[in-house]
């Protein structure tokens, strides 16, 4: 039988001389679900690559004295260029497409071709504005005070004859797509699509150039070359053989069954993608689904901003699985995430070294110990002591599915580590130190060790795709076969033999001095930031700038949900709408001032840029305003900002 077929994509990556951890997110995203998708038995199809042709890279080129091919080269394939760095964080993609390959080359040419001979391109003149950072064309509506609305950048008036792709003629039907299907998610990204670009009208699209000469020439016509839209998108289907020779599996693959993308490309791949698709009466991919930017101090990373973060010095320092589970353990992937040091380490102490760590290290190390590492057959269960652990552990991977399936990986690791934190807290229930010390105990206590391995045995196949070596590692440990590793093992409990032995090895998450990792990582950046800072600079004026007060995001937000957080005495957990694809969680510490269940349903304002944090073990994703007022005696009185409650959420302040 023929297993079930998965195709995966992420968008082909602009070739850049600063690669940062932004770039690796989404690539990251997308391996953990092609990961997943095998771990289920499917033939996976994990598709990237890399955008090569443009005005920008033709300058650059020129800029660094070599061609525009040998510039393009040393990015991709050269020292620490994105073929270094997807090895680096273990991507594992089944294919890589280069603009620049002959054969997508080749298709692009016929693709162009026919649509100029079916009448969906034609020639033409543009007119307008054109921002050469990102090769996008807008109209004068579109601009932002008077800037690119993508990158904010300066655009320059353009004029020059090209070929247009009849947009127009398809704006009804990639509406009804939009609106009328679950094509595009989150559904978030579905109104900025119809709000911004198809209630404005949609006019035709200019395909082709000739002020440079850097790109895929039409065949029929030479001066010009085609222009990003017809060459990069059709990648996903030329890189599966679609009119070349060089592969012959677009018919087992095609449709693709999701494009993940970055938010600032959904219109390309929500709107003009699917468009071209409709003119060449080709299958529309099953999924776009558009993720939020990686943020470092409220803004994108990017090279000219001076902001990037380095993935190398990351992975260096904490391991390519500790960084890999970070960036989808932590955000959110629907919305925009704010990156920290500070919250890496966090989430690393606190979820891999006291969390999963502590339950690997705890458990073999007592197997050892008590067992010489291998358990006995004789052992006794305890219904009462067993079952809450035992049910949490059994029911993980239809809830994990749930999460995975929704393109939510951060709340299916929300689960496995409801069950890791349960399976803790039965070690302290069951004290084995204490059952070691009576002969008559030792099989219960080998029950106990038993249920634990199986436990971490269930949590580890479904890290597995996150964190795939460091599973490997654990599951050495634990005396788990191959086959006892699956998709289908992770759903019975009891695959691990009664008289499974036991390895203590390396401690797989070594905890991590928070404060002297900071004061090292600051060192280290000392040197950059002076080199960028300006010799001579002004002290800070002691007014900000309307760009400064623009940084911090406020937003209304209504109180879906509001519990105190245990073991705390000031803390709230808010469970809020914001207006964003998924409810957002905001700890704030007015517990004394309120009770939770006054607050439900109330609408309050919310800063949502703020760096998330962790207190008390739970994540906070922003903070709630309140108004702050000293007594005479020094106490303070606090009352939290709400809004009348006719308010929308997710409206702006300003």
């Amino acid at each position: 039988m023929n297993r079930k077929k998965f195709y995966i994509t992420t968008p082909i990556y602009y070739p850049s001389d600063k690669l940062h951890i932004g770039h690796a997110y989404c690539t990251v995203a997308a391996d953990a679900v092609a990961r997943y998708k095998r771990l289920q038995g499917y033939d996976v199809m994990f598709l990237t690559g890399t955008d090569e042709h443009g005005q920008k890279i033709e300058q650059k080129a020129k800029a660094a004295g070599v061609t525009p091919q040998q510039f393009v080269d040393n990015i991709v394939s050269g020292k620490d260029g994105i073929l270094d760095l997807w090895k680096l964080m273990n991507i594992s993609n089944d294919r890589f497409v280069r603009t620049t390959d002959d054969y997508h080359m080749e298709s692009v040419q016929k693709i162009f071709r026919r649509l100029y001979e079916q009448g969906d391109i034609y020639k033409g003149k543009y007119v307008g504005k054109y921002c050469t950072d990102c090769e996008a064309f807008w109209t004068e509506t579109q601009l932002v005070d008077g800037k690119c609305p993508d990158c904010g950048r300066e655009v320059k008036d353009a004029e020059e004859e090209a070929y247009f792709f009849r947009l127009s003629k398809y704006a009804g039907r990639v509406r009804d797509l939009l609106v009328n299907t679950d094509f595009l998610e989150p559904r978030s990204r579905v109104n900025e699509m119809v709000n911004n670009f198809l209630d404005a009208g949609l006019e035709d699209l200019c395909v082709s150039r000739t002020s440079f000469s850097w790109g895929i020439m039409v065949d029929f016509d030479p001066k010009h070359v085609v222009y990003v839209w017809v060459d990069a998108l059709s990648n996903y289907i030329n890189a599966l053989g679609y009119e070349n020779s060089k592969y012959d599996d677009y018919d087992d693959y095609w449709p693709a069954d999701l494009h993940l993308v970055g938010k600032e490309i959904v219109r390309f791949h929500a709107i003009i993608w699917p468009a071209l698709l409709m003119a060449l009466d080709l299958p529309l991919p099953k999924k776009v689904f558009g993720h939020g930017w990686l943020l470092l101090d409220g803004g994108k990373m990017s090279k000219s901003r001076g902001n990037v973060v380095d993935p190398y010095v990351l992975a260096g320092r904490y391991g390519v699985d500790a960084l890999r589970f970070f960036l989808m353990r932590t955000f959110p992937f629907g919305t925009d995430g704010n990156f920290s040091n500070e919250l890496l380490i966090q989430t690393i102490n606190t979820d891999l070294a006291n969390d999963l760590g502590n339950l690997v290290s705890r458990t073999t190390a007592m197997a050892g110990k008590y067992f010489d590492g291998v358990l006995p057959a004789d052992q006794r269960a305890d219904g009462n002591l067993d079952s809450d652990l035992l049910a949490l552990a059994s029911g993980l991977r239809g809830r994990y599915e749930e999460a995975m399936e929704h393109f939510a990986p951060h709340k299916a690791m929300d689960e496995v580590f409801k069950v890791i934190q349960r399976a803790n807290k039965y070690i302290d229930e069951n004290k084995p130190w204490v059952l070691a010390k009576s002969p008559e105990e030792l099989p219960r206590l080998a029950h106990v060790l038993y249920n634990l391995l199986e436990t971490t045995r269930i949590c580890g196949i479904l890290l597995t795709p996150f964190m795939p070596e460091s599973m490997e590692k654990l599951f050495a440990q634990i005396g788990a076969a191959a086959e006892q590793q699956t998709w289908e093992s992770a759903a019975r409990w009891g695959e691990l033999p009664r008289t499974v032995s036991v390895r203590k090895g390396e401690n797989l998450f070594p905890r991590i001095d928070l404060e002297k990792e900071l004061k090292e990582l600051e060192a280290a950046a000392a040197p950059a930031a002076a080199e960028a800072k300006p010799a001579e600079q002004a002290e800070a004026p002691a007014f900000i700038t309307i760009d400064d007060f623009d940084k911090v995001k406020f937003v209304t937000a209504k109180v879906l949900a509001c519990e105190a957080v245990p073991k705390s005495k000031k803390l709230l957990k808010f469970t809020l709408d914001c207006g964003e694809s998924e409810p957002r969680q905001i700890l704030s510490g007015i517990h004394e001032y309120y009770e939770p269940e006054e607050l439900v349903g109330k609408t309050v304002v919310a800063c949502t840029n703020l760096a998330p944090r962790k207190m008390m073990g739970q994540m906070s994703n922003g903070m709630l305003i309140s108004a702050v007022k000293e007594e005479p005696d020094g106490s303070e009185k606090l009352h939290l900002l709400m809004l009348d409650g006719k308010v929308p959420a997710g409206y702006g302040l300003c």
